[in-house]
């Protein structure tokens, strides 16, 4: 209870009975005063608060039990991250690889006020630079960016990507991988760096880091090392003036918190997560005096409007979903995928061997209902770890991998995959030709690879094989979802579901706000479900 504080109402009315506090607390755009009259509590949107004179209820006034300002979707994480990208909300649709966060899918983000990135991270160079082509031509000025997948143990692909980018004019990259900091990244970060009469540096290129480590998060939150800089001083890759500026900001501007994910992930839970890398962004802005801070988000597992409040709630600028977009009409996947989606519980994610990292062990979140993948791809690893060349694996196992899961001989897997990494990655060719262990990574990495495609193409002769990344959180939104006109996935645009989390997580953070005050609510009233997006913006105006 709000002590020592009356409500005198206005032109509306107070009205009794949780279904009226249950409405106030939806009705986002507007106030909601809880107070107490005749022993019962009620609501009005309007009236005047007076302090000091704690009043019984009477026809001129009432107690005020708790009060819940107004709060709009466009309200939520930080001003300054929305204005850096030219959008109405802090929500982030995020990368998700081959083209599954499809130009079409962040066509529909920007259009709704919000920023995507392309899922670049498996394309040959000829293929991105078709479509950096087309999103240059086709996003006509709306926000967007592109992903870049940190490439172990070729920088010179890495190069090649950035200067795609630069090229097309691609100035905001979602890093996501890195274990360390490479040089394509910094050049990709300083090129065109400038300082205006007045003294403010002009950065034109951003970086939002994906981390779920500290560390790492400390290379990303620290200026380019002084050894990379000068390293692409000396090349002539970047000017002297560009250098200079290096050590006055960050390496990225956004850093956003990786919990527990599709794809490549720690499985970090977000509330032990978060918190420490925001008292490390802050540490490392006052320690170099940054005039401007990184902005700081959270990702995975937030597949709900209570999820995104939390990740609000804790002070998240803004929030990166991921798995809900892939179910959605317009990602780069198949009908088939999208169904087995909308079909999954939290319970249904494996980790399995990644593709990009095979030989290191590093492993990704995948869905494991409907497919067989996690534990194939998990016995391809367990041969590659236990023998130097795929003829010393026994004939039988030799067998149920070209029978089972390769579908043809190894030799002949091998012929493609020679095809398909002399475009892709050259030098991997000349190691594998000396390294049979190497040469058998590449095969098996081959079928990894192909996984995913099958899965994005719904290649019915492959359902067992599909590599379908996802995390908790699309489980959670099922779960949210279910009765609703959302469960069907034909009825998910990511526009819909975005503006349902936003929303929602308005109302969440509202119906707390009363609850802190004191007043019991019952577990219905203020529980949000899901509304059309012609609902949700009738009642946002």
């Amino acid at each position: 209870m709000l002590s020592k504080t009356h409500f005198t109402p206005g032109s509306h009315n107070i009205k009794t009975g949780f279904e009226a506090i249950h409405e106030a607390i939806l009705n986002i755009v507007s106030p909601v005063c809880i107070v107490e009259i005749d022993g019962a509590s009620g609501v009005s949107i309007a009236g005047n608060i007076g302090f000091g004179n704690e009043i019984s209820a009477s026809s001129e006034g009432a107690k005020l039990l708790a009060f819940a300002h107004p709060l709009h979707p466009q309200n939520l994480g930080s001003s300054l991250f929305k204005k850096s990208h030219h959008i109405k909300y802090a929500y982030v649709v995020g990368d998700m690889a081959q083209g599954i966060s499809s130009i079409r899918l962040i066509k529909s983000a920007a259009a709704g006020g919000m920023i995507g990135f392309f899922g670049s991270a498996g394309l040959k160079p000829s293929e991105l630079e078709k479509t950096l082509s087309r999103l240059q031509s086709e996003m006509n000025g709306m926000p967007f960016g592109v992903n870049l997948i940190h490439s172990m143990g070729s920088p010179l692909r890495e190069y090649q990507l950035i200067e795609l980018f630069l090229k097309y004019n691609i100035h905001t990259i979602s890093a996501s991988g890195y274990l360390r900091i490479t040089a394509p990244l910094v050049y990709f970060r300083l090129k065109g760096i400038h300082q205006l009469p007045d003294g403010t540096i002009v950065c034109p290129n951003r970086i939002m880091a994906k981390v779920s480590r500290l560390e790492i998060a400390a290379q990303f939150l620290s200026p380019p090392a002084e050894k990379v800089v000068r390293q692409l001083t000396d090349q002539k890759m970047i000017s002297e003036s560009e250098a200079r500026l290096a050590k006055h900001i960050p390496l990225a501007d956004g850093l956003t918190v990786e919990a527990d994910s599709a794809g490549h992930t720690d499985n970090r839970p977000a509330l032990s997560l978060f918190p420490s890398m925001m008292n490390l962004r802050n540490e490392f802005s006052r320690q170099h005096d940054y005039p401007v801070p990184p902005c700081i988000g959270l990702a995975g597992g937030i597949g709900t409007p209570t999820a995104a409040a939390a990740a609000f709630a804790m002070g998240a600028d803004y929030i990166l979903t991921g798995s809900i977009n892939q179910a959605c009409i317009e990602s780069g996947t198949s009908d088939i995928v999208r169904k087995l989606l909308s079909n999954a519980s939290q319970t249904d994610m494996a980790m399995a061997p990644a593709a990009d990292m095979f030989e290191r062990g590093i492993r990704v979140q995948v869905l494991k209902h409907g497919t067989m993948f996690p534990h194939r791809a998990s016995k391809l690893y367990d041969l590659y770890r236990q023998y130097d060349s795929f003829d010393q694996i026994p004939q039988s196992l030799r067998q149920e991998v070209e029978e089972r899961m390769l579908q043809t001989t190894y030799e002949q897997e091998w012929s493609q995959t020679r095809k398909f990494f002399a475009d892709y990655d050259p030098e991997m060719l000349i190691r594998a030709e000396n390294e049979p262990k190497f040469k058998m990574a590449l095969v098996f990495r081959s079928y990894l690879g192909k996984s995913s495609r099958w899965a994005i193409q719904g290649e019915p002769s492959r359902k067992n094989d599909y590599q379908i990344w996802c995390g908790p959180s699309m489980g959670a939104f099922n779960d949210w979802a279910r009765g609703s006109f959302l469960e069907k996935p034909e009825n998910r645009s990511v526009e819909t579901l975005a503006m349902n989390l936003l929303y929602g997580a308005c109302v969440a953070l509202r119906r707390q706000a009363i609850i802190a005050s004191g007043v019991f609510l019952p577990p219905d009233v203020g529980n949000y479900r899901p509304l059309s997006l012609k609902e949700i913006q009738t009642r946002l105006k």
